[in-house]
């Protein structure tokens, strides 16, 4: 699993995870709302099947 999900790609999938998982703990989203730990895991780990299965990267070239 070489990382496809780049620097800010990870930020904005870990925002918008926690973002999900603490308004359905919070009681503002219904249980749906854990969807959240899927961009949440996808940005922890800097691998997304998705990216893999439609050929895209959003990480740097490494030189």
């Amino acid at each position: 699993m070489a990382a496809n999900v780049g620097g800010i790609d990870k930020i904005l999938r870990i925002v918008a995870g926690a973002g999900l998982i603490g308004a359905t703990a919070a009681g503002m989203l219904p249980v749906w709302g854990y969807i959240g730990i899927v961009p949440l895991a996808t940005g922890l780990m800097g691998w997304c099947p998705a990216y893999t299965l439609l050929g895209m990267n959003t990480c740097p070239m490494k030189k």
